[in-house]
């Protein structure tokens, strides 16, 4: 079993350390981080150990089956579920740190814009 916050920490790091890359707190403590003002990943709060997760935003039907496989993973609420967006918990028997971090290079990949991922690629 992994640390959640510890999971959590890792993937905050990758994802900032994307093209462009922001955090924002739009929901008091609930981070999100952003490209060119769209969020490619949810992270939650750090203070919500019991139900942390991330959400993603998976258009490749083969990442987004094997994110869905996850135990506890779900569509993400709110009606994103329908756009692509997985809720993956970072407790239990989740994905690893690294996997998590593929997840949200995708997700990043598929709002950012296309100028930014050919920095990612160059």
């Amino acid at each position: 079993m992994t640390d959640p916050l510890k999971v959590r920490a890792r993937v905050r790091e990758f994802a900032l350390s994307l093209p462009g890359a922001v955090e924002e707190f739009p929901w008091h403590d609930h981070a999100v981080v952003k490209v060119n003002k769209k969020i490619f990943v949810f992270l939650g709060s750090e203070d919500d150990t019991a139900s942390a997760g991330i959400s993603v935003k998976l258009k490749n039907e083969e990442a987004h089956g094997h994110a869905l496989a996850v135990p506890g993973a779900a569509p993400t609420g709110y009606g994103l579920g329908r756009a692509g967006w997985v809720s993956v918990p970072l407790a239990g028997d989740g994905a690893p740190a690294e996997l998590l971090c593929d997840w949200v290079e995708e997700s990043y990949r598929v709002v950012a814009p296309k100028r930014l991922v050919a920095r990612l690629d160059g």
